[in-house]
């Protein structure tokens, strides 16, 4: 299916890994030219070498910390009258005890979780509503809806960027441009590995072996952790003309672990 996005161009912030590269990834098999930012350079240029090897696509990297005015000022000089804006970055730790979170914590996840991306979008949202044509698209967290005290500093932030979300959505959705939000749980990604990998090393067992405990302790109904690239494709349709309809949405990706109806 030709999403008709074929052309436009992208801004894929927190890209070279993850969830975010396989949105990236999405979107350049979808013809869509990218400027893709990561802090890490390595990874960065290998990623974009890879997607623009791929696709053909114009692949732009750009390294920079978008939690910082200057990094997000970097990312904008790079892509500044964006089509479509996708956002995420590497989740904060894991907090099983609360009472262990600083005030630093609460600063770092509050820059990139809430207030980086409420700024990237205010840098470029004016710009699509005059074009008539715009997507934004926000990475979130299943812990925005389903709250608990483990992802307490991933949760809270995008919550709160989901309700702003959600209410500028209103706002510019005469204009054809959407804002939605993605709410994944548990998707195999390098950076999830890296955690139950750790955690393997530390009991003495094996990857596998510690996935399926989670697997168990969580509940998941489909038996299994997400694959990032089946998500990079809801990024691409929520990017699409088809999506041109659906804003103020916030889909939870979570294998059928969450227990509500709405």
């Amino acid at each position: 299916m030709d999403l008709g996005i074929r052309g436009r161009k992208a801004i894929v912030n927190g890209g070279s890994a993850g969830l975010g590269r396989a949105s990236a990834l999405a979107l350049a098999r979808e013809g869509v030219d990218l400027v893709i930012s990561a802090r890490g350079e390595a990874r960065l240029m290998a990623t974009c070498e890879a997607i623009e090897r791929e696709t053909g696509v114009s692949v732009i990297p750009v390294v920079a910390d978008h939690g910082t005015d200057e990094g997000r000022a970097r990312v904008l000089s790079a892509c500044p009258e964006p089509d479509i804006l996708v956002g995420t970055c590497s989740p904060p730790p894991m907090t099983p005890d609360r009472r262990s979170i600083t005030v630093e914590h609460w600063r770092q996840s509050l820059d990139t979780g809430l207030l980086s991306p409420v700024q990237f979008i205010e840098a470029t949202i004016d710009g699509m509503v005059e074009r008539g044509w715009g997507r934004i698209v926000n990475i979130a967290s299943g812990a925005v809806k389903f709250p608990h005290e483990l992802r307490i500093l991933s949760g809270a932030p995008r919550a709160a960027l989901v309700n702003y979300s959600v209410a500028v959505s209103k706002a510019v959705a005469a204009r054809n441009v959407t804002i939605n939000n993605l709410l994944p749980v548990m998707h195999h990604t390098d950076g999830i590995h890296a955690v139950y990998q750790a955690k393997a090393e530390e009991n003495g067992t094996t990857l596998e072996e510690e996935i399926d405990k989670a697997l168990q302790w969580m509940k998941i109904p489909a038996g299994r952790f997400g694959d990032a690239d089946d998500f990079g494709a809801f990024v691409a349709l929520f990017c699409s003309r088809f999506a041109n309809y659906v804003t103020g949405q916030s889909l939870v990706i979570d294998g059928g672990v969450g227990m509500s109806l709405l």
